[in-house]
């Protein structure tokens, strides 16, 4: 449903002064989850690329507890990566006081799709 002209002038009175106001716009910005999530993917890039270090000075050096311990930071650098990126398409919205509140929604499980699945499933008589 469109806006009235009436409304649209007072959405865009709104959004003018709230666009003016910088602890508005800081607080928006820092409960924002994909701001975080850049942050965490960067941190874990760098995190990869020193495990990928320490992998190849292990090989180097043959020094085998190095290399593992490469692997290892690496193997838990992408799992931090692609936790933030879950985290930040999860389409959470926070509220600018930074009290945030979670989904009620619950996730199904496997055993919940799959009972559901069976009850669905076409009884033809086999």
């Amino acid at each position: 449903m469109p806006l009235s002209e009436h409304e649209q002038r007072l959405f865009e009175q709104i959004e003018r002064s709230l666009a003016e106001d910088p602890k508005f716009a800081s607080a928006v910005r820092a409960s924002d989850p994909r701001f975080h999530a850049r942050r965490r993917l960067l941190v874990a890039a760098v995190l990869v690329v020193a495990g990928l270090g320490l992998v190849v000075y292990g090989a180097v050096s043959s020094n085998v507890l190095t290399g593992v311990a490469g692997f290892v930071v690496m193997l838990g650098a992408a799992g931090f990566a692609l936790t933030s990126l879950r985290r930040a398409h999860g389409g959470e919205l926070r509220s600018v006081g930074g009290t945030a509140r979670r989904s009620t929604r619950r996730r199904n499980s496997l055993i919940d799709r799959l009972e559901e699945r069976w009850r669905q499933r076409p009884e033809d008589g086999r």
